[in-house]
């Protein structure tokens, strides 16, 4: 019998360390040839660490919570012969502890499954009773008396809530670490504060073409491309078609000089169950509006499932955030560096406004483009948010360039 180590995966050569968010196999589980084992957070991604042959943990070196580097020993895998896995897989490498005379005189009635989920709970075997043949304990018994057991707990505990009268007597708190990339994104916060001179300003715009538009072609298009038309590859190719005309939108600050991008990767931030991410749809000028919306949807499936790469989230000229998702009317977005600025989208309520003299009902929508003055005058960023207004409002002209 012999051992493969598990160890860290190469990390991306701007990220120095990584730490173990969750082990899936405890020590004395069986594993399978490329079963996830543990999953390792950056401040970016967070990446699986799979088994490379089948066996059984036999250590956990680096537990959950501990921060590693890249190619750092995180546990050992005993490697079982082909055949062997199954039977192994009941017996631990590790045995559980139990007493002495507890194994002698239950030795013949006991299975190894049964007298691992015993040694787990600390369970007294001369309590259990055996439904097996002659008496033998079988791993459903001891279940049982587990479920009985919790059951138990529960109840006492329902009683001893329903003493408590004094409502200051339940305030609780929990106190959780940041994960790796709420503190990553915390960092980047304060930096852009205190590295960036950031300026916002607003417009609104109609989106009753769109909405008509879309309310037109949705079903065919969904047909044909095999996708939603959604509100984002509208606000992608309005975004692309403005940076087009005021390119130093589309630059970077790079020490003393100016760094002007002929490409259009567009960064779509995208809320995941661990915080906020942008990944990047690149070179966006040369896709289609079925394209945009299927990269859009295929990312955000990425984050919500954690499959996010580095290289989906590196790069990016330009952001685009959408807080009209969760109901924001209005935001002043942060910058997301190296990128010079970004550009928030709301949610669109329906507003009294003047159409040639006349008080009317129209879907609005609130702009926001946050910049980076250092780069970026008034003039410039002025002219590229009505740019963009004026194409959502008259989404011909998307089709047209003009």
């Amino acid at each position: 019998m012999s051992n493969f180590d598990i160890i860290t995966p190469d990390l991306p050569e701007s990220v120095a360390d990584a730490t173990v968010v969750k082990w899936h196999k405890a020590v004395g589980d069986k594993v399978r040839r490329d079963e996830v084992l543990v999953e390792i957070e950056t401040d970016k991604v967070v990446l699986e660490v799979p088994a490379l042959n089948d066996g059984i943990i036999e250590s956990i070196i680096e537990p959950e919570g501990a921060t590693v580097v890249s190619k750092q020993l995180l546990g050992k895998a005993a490697l079982l012969p082909v055949g062997e896995v199954t039977v192994r897989a009941e017996t631990p490498t590790v045995a559980p502890q139990i007493e002495d005379s507890a194994v002698a005189s239950s030795a013949d009635t006991l299975g190894p499954a049964a007298r691992r989920l015993i040694a787990e709970h600390d369970l007294n075997v001369n309590e259990i009773k055996g439904s097996g043949v002659s008496g033998r304990i079988t791993r459903e018994d001891v279940e049982a008396v587990i479920a009985q057991k919790a059951a138990s707990v529960a109840a006492k505990s329902a009683v001893e809530n329903t003493v408590i009268s004094s409502p200051a007597a339940v305030r609780t708190e929990k106190r959780v670490p940041m994960t790796r990339l709420r503190k990553r994104v915390a960092e980047r916060l304060l930096e852009v504060k205190n590295s960036t001179a950031m300026l916002t300003t607003f417009n609104e715009v109609d989106m009753q073409p769109i909405m008509q538009l879309r309310k037109k072609y949705a079903e065919k298009f969904e047909k044909q491309h095999d996708t939603r038309l959604g509100f984002m590859s509208f606000y992608v190719k309005a975004v692309v078609e403005a940076l087009k005309r005021y390119p130093v939108i589309n630059a970077s600050i790079d020490g003393d000089d100016i760094v002007y991008h002929n490409y259009f990767d567009i960064s779509i931030a995208v809320s995941t169950p661990r915080g906020l991410v942008t990944p990047v749809i690149r070179n966006c000028d040369k896709l289609s509006m079925a394209e945009i919306e299927r990269q859009i949807k295929a990312l955000a499936e990425k984050g919500r499932d954690g499959k996010l790469t580095v290289d989906d989230l590196t790069g990016g000229n330009f952001t685009i955030t959408n807080g009209g998702v969760f109901g924001s009317l209005m935001s002043t977005p942060i910058i997301n560096p190296p990128q010079a600025a970004i550009l928030g989208m709301h949610a669109i309520k329906d507003r009294p406004v003047a159409i040639d003299g006349q008080v009317a009902i129209r879907p609005m929508m609130y702009l926001a483009l946050s910049y980076d003055h250092r780069l970026i005058d008034g003039k410039d960023s002025v002219g590229f948010l009505v740019t963009v207004k004026e194409l959502l409002e008259d989404p011909t002209r998307l089709l047209l360039e003009i």
